[in-house]
């Protein structure tokens, strides 16, 4: 990508460890069509808006909430599913007003509490319902006061409404503002079913007939009615294009899990994802990309419709390694969202004759109620990614031998399987691990053994998983693992 504008770090009040590394001229692409993007991963937790400063760098606003899945952009408005809510975002900004450099600032005005239905794409008609793909139940929703959710359809090859995700139906296109089209993994009836058919179970139904239009997918996401066609990614082979006559019809490979579509004129912005889940191994993407000698990769795709040509792109790494879903903001410059981190929420306030948004003064923290408390929509502990250090427990792994550290193979680089195959034991093996609400986050091994009469010391093995490395937790379990040597007498 050579010299070109980076997007700076996300603005958060602890930005995490996400970097983003943009092509050479996607910010003049925005720049020239007037338009930024948001887009949402649940594997982090995170909802971005993407826009572009005045000194020629995006501008990247973070935000957190749980689990966010699907997302919908009308002019005024952003409507994202959640674990067990669907959020409602409104501008509170005039045309020409701005705050902090922002011309549009999303607040989160309502929230609808669903329960978890694992819901993943949803829309807005134009009877102004909201419609979401609820995944869990294998049928097409909406909201209905007094209920968490009333099922509106449900494809033909599913007997009755099930909490099984027994298709893995997952994405919903609207045609002429009517739900039209829905893509699902399989056309099985059983309680996760799909899974057994990721490589080319993958169906497209019409709404309307009842029929199913398109097979032999591998696992199909984010269907989109647009210019007169349907298109669609075929994620399992990391493909975008569109339907022919029932055919699929590949316009262009992308090195990643594809899933999240959008598009603005003669452009689509596709989301891409790493393998990192068992979900995606074993898919002719994987094998494909072993074969490019590729690697698969995080962030944004702009491609050229009537080309095919890839445009830019925005490349992420860090704790982000899946994206779901993608916005475009037409005529936007640099949005803004609030969250529940900090007192913005609390401090910004907009009526009618208020002359715009107004800043209030921080609230004085009383005695006995500046504790910490729960704010809604934001990850639980358990799934937030910036825990408090004080919350990884740290701890010796006793009796540690080559057959019961197989149980903790996953948590083992590099491989200690492998090591055993070619080098036995030499001494006694030391361990410490991290965890947090009750689940193994990382593993630190050592062996201690005397070799002409020396005492020598090697660490085997230490891992961390992938969403926890911004965390300092493996220089901590090193560090306890040199406090539990020196005690047993083999550091000096």
């Amino acid at each position: 990508m050579g010299n070109n504008p980076l997007a700076e770090q996300p603005e958060s009040n602890n930005p995490p460890a996400v970097t983003m590394q943009a092509s050479n001229r996607l910010y003049q692409w925005l720049e020239s069509e007037q338009v930024s993007f948001a887009f949402t991963t649940y594997q982090a937790n995170r909802l971005f808006l993407v826009g572009r400063k005045e000194n020629g760098r995006l501008a990247v606003n973070e935000r957190l909430f749980d689990k966010p899945m699907g997302l919908y952009a009308t002019h005024e408005q952003l409507f994202m599913a959640a674990r067990y809510q669907i959020w409602q975002f409104e501008n509170r900004l005039a045309p020409g007003e701005r705050y902090q450099d922002c011309d549009r600032l999303y607040v989160p005005s309502q929230s609808h509490t669903t329960g978890d239905l694992n819901v993943h794409d949803l829309a807005v008609t134009d009877k102004h319902e909201i419609l979401f793909v609820n995944t869990q139940f294998s049928c097409l929703g909406k909201l209905q006061v007094g209920y968490s959710f009333t099922p509106i359809w449900k494809p033909p090859f599913i007997t009755k409404f099930a909490a099984e995700d027994r298709c893995h139906l997952n994405g919903l296109a609207l045609q002429d503002g009517e739900p039209a089209y829905v893509t699902a993994c399989s056309n099985t009836d059983v309680a996760a079913g799909w899974r057994d058919h990721r490589l080319d179970g993958g169906v497209v139904v019409h709404i309307p007939s009842n029929e199913i239009i398109a097979s032999g997918l591998s696992m199909p996401h984010s269907p989109r009615w647009y210019q007169g066609r349907l298109w669609l990614l075929n994620s399992g082979k990391g493909e975008f294009g569109f339907l022919d006559n029932g055919q699929f019809v590949p316009v262009i490979f992308c090195p990643g899990f594809v899933r999240g579509l959008a598009f603005w004129k003669n452009y689509a912005l596709i989301g891409l994802s790493k393998l990192r889940s068992k979900v995606f191994t074993g898919l002719a993407l994987e094998q494909r990309l072993v074969n490019d000698a590729m690697t698969s990769q995080c962030g944004l795709m702009i491609v050229d419709l009537i080309t095919g040509n890839l445009l830019h792109t925005l490349y992420i790494d860090g704790v982000v390694e899946e994206l779901f879903d993608v916005v475009v903001l037409p005529g936007v410059t640099r949005p803004k969202a609030l969250g529940f981190q900090n007192d913005d929420i609390d401090r910004l306030i907009s009526f009618p004759g208020s002359g715009g948004v107004i800043v209030t003064k921080p609230a004085i923290n009383l005695s006995g109620l500046n504790q910490p408390v729960q704010k809604p929509g934001v990850p639980r502990a358990s799934q937030l990614e910036q825990e408090e250090q004080s919350e990884i427990k740290y701890q010796k792994v006793l009796n540690l031998t080559p057959e019961n550290l197989l149980v903790y193979e996953s948590m083992t680089q590099p491989s200690l399987r492998n090591r055993w195959l070619t080098q036995p034991q030499r001494g006694e093996l030391f361990g410490v691990s991290a965890s947090f609400d009750g689940e193994m986050v990382g593993l630190a091994v050592a062996e201690s053994w005397r070799e002409n009469n020396t005492l020598q010391v090697e660490l085997l093995s230490s891992y961390v998983l992938p969403k926890y490395r911004h965390q300092p937790i493996e220089q901590k379990m090193h560090g306890y693992l040199h406090r539990a040597l020196t005690n047993a007498g083999k550091l000096v």
